[in-house]
């Protein structure tokens, strides 16, 4: 039958068209093999796998709010502590009055 090539620089693109194309017609287009990142998909079952390798951009922004969530853990730290230490002192100033 016929065979088409998908080239692209976002490794799950074609994965996640040939997938919306699956939906609409049950026959066509049909995976038969794929070339990502030094390795081989072979087959149709491999579809699914093949749409969710994350893009680089994906893992990038992965990382990215991996590396915040630190930070934010310690500002919200700080936050309730001084919260917590304000509430202590005016609940100490208003026993003493």
């Amino acid at each position: 039958g016929p065979t088409s090539i998908m080239c692209t620089t976002v490794a799950n693109a074609p994965a996640k068209l040939i997938k919306d194309f699956v939906k609409k017609d049950d026959k066509l287009p049909v995976l038969k093999a794929a070339y990502v990142e030094e390795t081989v998909y072979v087959g149709a079952d491999q579809l699914d796998t093949l749409a969710t390798i994350k893009s680089k951009n994906e893992l990038i922004a992965d990382v990215v709010a991996l590396l915040q969530s630190p930070a934010k853990n310690v500002v919200s730290a700080l936050t309730s502590g001084g919260t917590k230490l304000h509430g202590i002192l005016e609940t100490l100033s208003n026993k003493e009055a």
